[in-house]
């Protein structure tokens, strides 16, 4: 490239001529140059300096006009966004379904749990399960402190494994809702289980419908939260609303088949608080 300086006659300023066609080699020209070219009076000279300067700066080059610091463009960094793979929305499904049907089932068994403790009309170990001794200070499950076996029909037989419980045994027994007396006769405890009233009976009846409407609400409860994970999903894109209706649906028979269970646990304990 080559370039050269002409004036008229007149004592005017002189003229930037360019005798070579614009290329990218310009673009290696200093800035000491680009700022002569800057500052001449020609309109075109001027123009074609801020067209070298917009281009080295599209290309990231450094460049300065004003004599200032060289100031070089930074190029942006990318946000880069993973989207999720088939497996991983797979994953989060499936951990929802079984962290769902595992708390049903923990439900169906605390109730079941509740409902052998409930005294009915013959003698049953599981109705001492919720009954706990104070044993040195800390509190403790009956059954892991003693041996309890059924004599017979109306009568529960309690020999502690160590023999200095027998007074908390004892007074466990007492402070509980079994309705029932122990005696104590210095190496076991027996219980003697009355025949149960018609009051009685009805006062049992209310407790059992009582646990099996809490488990309905547990169930309802566990249904809740699953939906709620389902929308998190839908929001986050990684399932379509499509998708969330069939998962529904499918809990929504899963949580039919659990409330059916609490309903056949809570006729089978009618039933047997109503025998004679």
């Amino acid at each position: 490239m080559a370039a050269s300086f002409s004036g008229s006659t007149a004592p005017t300023a002189p003229v930037l001529r360019f005798r070579a066609n614009y290329s990218k080699s310009l673009l290696s020209l200093p800035d000491s140059c680009l700022r002569i070219i800057a500052s001449a009076r020609s309109p075109s000279a001027r123009l074609f300096a801020c067209s070298l300067k917009t281009d080295k700066l599209r290309l990231g080059a450094g460049l300065n006009l004003s004599g200032g610091p060289v100031v070089k463009r930074s190029l942006q960094k990318r946000l880069v966004i993973r989207s999720a793979t088939i497996e991983e929305i797979e994953a989060e499904k499936s951990a929802i379904e079984n962290d769902a049907k595992s708390k049903m089932e923990k439900t169906i068994d605390t109730l079941r749990t509740s409902f052998n403790s409930i005294r009915t009309g013959r003698s049953n170990a599981a109705m001492l399960d919720k009954i706990e001794v104070e044993y040195y200070g800390s509190p403790v499950s009956l059954k892991s402190i003693a041996q309890i076996s059924t004599p017979d029909g109306s009568s529960l037989l309690l020999q502690p494994y160590d023999k200095s419980s027998l007074k908390a045994i004892e007074k466990a027994i007492v402070s509980s809702d079994l309705g029932v007396t122990p005696n104590n006769d210095g190496d076991v405890i027996r219980l003697s289980l009355p025949p149960l009233t018609s009051e009685r009976r009805k006062e049992l009846s209310k407790v059992v419908a009582k646990q099996s409407e809490e488990g309905k609400v547990a169930l309802r409860n566990i249904r809740r939260d699953a939906l709620k994970s389902y929308d998190k999903l839908e929001k986050e894109k990684k399932l379509s609303e499509d998708n969330v209706k069939d998962l529904s649906s499918d809990l929504q028979k899963l949580i039919d088949i659990y409330m059916k269970k609490i309903e056949e646990l809570y006729k089978q304990k009618e039933k047997e608080l109503m025998k004679v």
